[in-house]
């Protein structure tokens, strides 16, 4: 699937100068945090993780620390860049701090820029099951970056996304209790038509039955109901030729087999209308009695107000590294038309 185009809009949480070689740490003000790892990173909580200098205490909530070049962060959403490496590889520790009341897991997205302020690479780093009131730190790397890109650079935080961890999508991770794997991929994009995939594998070991359209309930950055949607089902009231049409057929998924619903929207915004809509979050139920997940399809609605939900279909497409694919689903047109509204 060729990705959407990176028009949403950026959560700004910090901004660095990476300037020579050696790595270097903000000073914690406050104290009092309580560490733990993000999985897959290099070294022992308490050290560095971009070199080998020894690691300071993360930046306590609400507060700032100066660093090289002259810079400043502050946290946003519970995020902060807590050191930085000098060369390459380019590098930057970072913490996450839960500050709601249940375990929540991030998915962080960061920019590597130029000293012109050139965007150089973006990388994506989820942190899982964050308790509340503690802190996880890890590192991201900046990974490829154009040929003859430049020694100096600065990273930003972009965006911050952040879900209960009992709700979290499972693309990859360890087969729930569900039985069930449910997340939302990047989607298509194009002249204004959003067209994304919900997918659903069964990694349990008994046959799951489907039959009709995952139910969708959109949802603000505060993970609130926006209930100016019209969630419908069938693309068609939005543009045809998406995939997301079709007559709902019972499904029996084997162990290790998956499924997948279209979900269609166009963010065109329209005079007089009201104000644009953006629910980056999404609650799903796969049927009637199944496990909520939230995931991320991003919906920005402009002023539309409607969402269209395709019917589950088989996938016949193997997971990724399965070898080749047996069957394809149809992406957006470069110009799908618009069909009439459903009443």
């Amino acid at each position: 699937m060729r990705k959407a185009p990176l028009t949403r809009p950026a959560l700004l949480a910090g901004l660095l100068l990476l300037t020579a070689c050696g790595t270097e740490k903000a000073e914690g003000q406050g104290g009092g945090l309580t560490q733990t790892q993000v999985p897959g990173a290099q070294g022992l909580p308490g050290e560095s993780l971009c070199g080998a200098q020894p690691s300071a205490t993360a930046v306590a909530p609400g507060t700032s620390a100066a660093l090289p070049g002259g810079s400043s962060h502050e946290e946003k959403d519970g995020v902060t860049i807590t050191g930085l490496s000098r060369g390459a590889p380019h590098c930057a520790e970072f913490a996450v701090t839960n500050h709601k009341a249940e375990p929540f897991s991030y998915t962080i997205t960061f920019t590597f820029l130029s000293g012109t302020g050139e965007a150089l690479a973006s990388q994506k780093k989820t942190v899982p099951s964050v308790k509340p009131g503690r802190t996880a730190k890890g590192t991201v790397t900046a990974s490829g970056l154009p040929s003859g890109a430049p020694s100096t650079a600065r990273v930003r935080i972009t965006e911050v996304r952040s879900v209960p961890s009992d709700e979290a999508p499972s693309e990859g991770s360890s087969c729930p209790p569900s039985g069930i794997r449910v997340y939302a991929d990047d989607g298509d994009a194009a002249m204004g038509l959003r067209v994304v995939s919900l997918h659903l594998e069964n990694c349990g070991t008994r046959l799951y039955p489907l039959n009709g359209y995952p139910r969708l309930q959109p949802l603000d950055k505060d993970h609130k109901p926006v209930d100016s949607v019209k969630t419908l089902q069938g693309g068609s009231s939005v543009a045809t030729g998406t995939g997301a049409d079709g007559v709902p057929q019972p499904l029996d998924l084997k162990p290790g087999e998956r499924a997948y619903a279209t979900l269609v929207w166009r963010n065109t915004v329209e005079g007089g209308t009201g104000d644009p809509v953006n629910a980056p979050y999404a609650r799903a139920w796969a049927k009637p009695g199944a496990a909520p997940v939230m995931v991320m399809p991003e919906l920005d609605l402009g002023t539309t107000g409607k969402l269209g939900v395709g019917p589950w279909k088989k996938d016949e497409k193997p997971a990724p590294g399965t070898g080749s694919a047996s069957g394809t689903r149809p992406s957006a047109p470069p110009a799908a038309s618009a069909a009439p509204a459903q009443p």
